[in-house]
């Protein structure tokens, strides 16, 4: 990444610096208001190149922006393990003496949010189990689960670009008319999708391979759910017939990682703030402010859609209709809100707004209002 590369070891530098300076009654707050403040100038000033002085996206930039927000996660988890007395700093007095210190306290956390499999994609884990992982003398590396996950990312990207090539360009998704708008968004939706199930997959590949992913103790030829540490579930994610099981289960590290950062501590509307935060930490296009404020009020309406038309239907056919007819509306709703999030423009959102397409979030925010006045006690779940 050459030079972009400081950006990462300032980061890296300087939480630790505030890791080690702020008490364990303040370091959360410390750490996080630093650690977003210096990515939100990167963010501005990837911005500042792209519209202002319409230069081409670099893609050792856009890396260590991708790098610096999985960075971010890492500190804030850290200090808030600290903060809850997970982890401890400082210590005791004679080794203190009788060893470097700052030296022996710095190094495991440097060495934690610097580890390169984890900046180039997650999933996210925390301090203790990376360095239970690091001190665990007989930790395998499960080739078997690795490879599986590499040919996995392979063949989605092969299936990526087959969909790729029933999708019009950029520059036509706006002549589109009537219904057909709606097969692109929810093609173009699909191609975004199967890039990330790729990605992810390839991550956790990486992640394996390093050592990294296995529970302590398991098999080495382990690769299932239960003993590997995943953020991929396709199959949940593409048979979901409710956006908020989606919501839980789309990158789940991240999802886990957010609630218990801004949804757990929130006070006041912690669905709407932990979207918010969202799109902030993402980089604040307008396209993706637009879509997580979106999502969130998708997210509200399902669970009173889900619990007004769930309760109706009675017989096995009405339930099997009701899943297909909810299936094929939480796809489209999520293609629309992927589009938003992916295309970013003004004119790619008015386009989504204004066609066909927007008759599918517009038919949950008329749930949302019809059914504003009853309490449904699933939306004290957390997301």
């Amino acid at each position: 990444m050459r030079c972009y590369a400081l950006l990462l070891f300032i980061s890296a530098f300087s939480s630790v610096a505030v890791l080690h300076s702020a008490g364990p009654q303040q370091v959360h707050t410390w750490a996080f208001f630093f650690q977003m403040t210096w990515q939100t100038l990167c963010h501005l000033w990837l911005h500042y190149k792209e519209y202002y002085l319409q230069e081409p996206a670099c893609i050792r930039l856009s890396i260590t922006l991708s790098a610096l927000m999985l960075m971010t996660q890492k500190v804030t988890s850290l200090a808030l393990d600290i903060h809850e007395r997970k982890v401890r700093v400082g210590l005791p007095s004679e080794e203190r003496r009788a060893l470097g210190w700052h030296l022996l306290q710095a190094l495991p956390f440097c060495t934690y949010l610097l580890c390169f499999p984890t900046l180039l994609g997650g999933p996210l884990c925390s301090f203790n189990r990376f360095q239970a992982w690091i001190r665990y003398s007989k930790s395998p590396v499960s080739l078997r689960a690795a490879i599986q996950r590499g040919l996995g990312a392979l063949t989605l990207g092969f299936l990526k670009n087959i969909v790729r090539g029933y999708i019009c360009p950029q520059d036509d998704l706006i002549d589109c008319a009537r219904f057909g708008c709606v097969y692109v968004m929810w093609t173009s939706a699909l191609s975004f999708r199967l890039a990330y199930y790729s990605h992810w997959l390839l991550d956790e590949s990486l992640f394996l391979a390093a050592g990294l992913g296995l529970e302590l103790g398991c098999n080495q030829n382990a690769g299932t759910a239960d003993a590997v540490l995943m953020d991929t579930d396709i199959w949940t994610l593409e048979t979901a017939h409710m956006i908020a099981v989606f919501t839980r289960t789309w990158n789940r590290s991240t999802a886990q990682w957010l609630r218990r950062l801004i949804f757990q501590r929130s006070s006041y509307y912690p669905l709407l703030s932990t979207f918010a935060f969202s799109a902030w930490w993402h980089g604040l296009h307008p396209g993706q402010v637009f879509g997580f404020l979106c999502w969130a009020v998708m997210v509200e309406a399902d669970y009173r859609f889900h619990h007004f038309l769930g309760s109706m239907a009675k017989s096995q056919v009405q339930r099997l209709l009701y899943r297909t007819v909810t299936w094929c509306h939480t796809q489209l709703v999520i293609a629309f809100i992927m589009m938003a999030v992916e295309m970013r423009s003004p004119s790619m959102l008015w386009w989504l707004s204004s066609s066909y397409n927007g008759f599918f979030p517009l038919v949950y925010v008329i749930t949302l209002l019809l059914l504003a006045d009853k309490r449904v006690s699933s939306l004290a779940t957390p997301h």
